[in-house]
């Protein structure tokens, strides 16, 4: 059990890395607002996971995805999200003294948590992924058990790597501020979360 533990939390980790609506958001948030706002949209990206991870545990997410209606409505609400997020991003007015200022605790932590909550691939992810580190001998009561431990270690790893992240680019931040800077890396994000939007579309 402990060998297929350290083989998720690996695998997990490997895959929270990769660039994604995440990392695009948590970039925005913590450019716009420092530290503290990119902290609390990566404590809402967090709980969004929790919420497809504590579902899947039960066996609820499977439903949904057998559910080729619910799971479409998902993947429609989510990637109107995420290309809204990106135009938003594309049209915003850029201040390199007063945007501090205009991310509020809410809005970093909603943006977060909508992000991941109306992702249907983080769905997919748990329960075609998770399932593959479940020990096959244990009970059911167990496997719950086992699956939901799984998941925290997924959170802390989320946790973990955009802590991280978060300080690194505020650390940067004098230099990712400057007006220049800042307008092109909010263009690539704002591009960036649209292609992703399409591409959720259209997977």
């Amino acid at each position: 059990m402990e060998t297929s533990t350290l083989a998720f939390a690996l695998a997990a980790l490997v895959l929270i890395m990769i660039p994604g609506p995440d990392q695009a958001l948590i970039t925005r948030s913590t450019l716009i607002g420092g530290r503290k706002a990119g902290l609390l949209t990566m404590l809402g990206g967090v709980l969004g996971v929790t919420v497809h991870a504590s579902i899947a545990a039960v066996g609820l997410s499977a439903l949904l995805v057998a559910s080729a209606k619910a799971f479409m409505v998902l993947k429609i609400v989510g990637a109107a999200y995420l290309l809204w997020m990106g135009l938003s991003t594309l049209r915003a007015r850029h201040s390199s003294s007063s945007s501090a200022s205009t991310v509020r605790a809410g809005t970093a932590v909603r943006q977060g948590f909508l992000s991941n909550a109306l992702n249907p691939k983080v769905a997919l992810f748990f329960v075609t992924f998770l399932p593959q580190f479940l020990p096959t001998s244990l009970s059911p009561g167990a496997t719950r058990l086992h699956a939901l431990l799984l998941s925290g270690v997924f959170a802390l790893l989320f946790v973990g790597w955009f802590g991280l992240y978060v300080m690194v680019v505020n650390n940067l931040g004098r230099v990712l501020r400057r007006p220049r800077v800042k307008v092109a890396i909010e263009r690539v994000t704002g591009s960036l979360l649209v292609v992703f939007a399409v591409g959720l579309m259209t997977a």
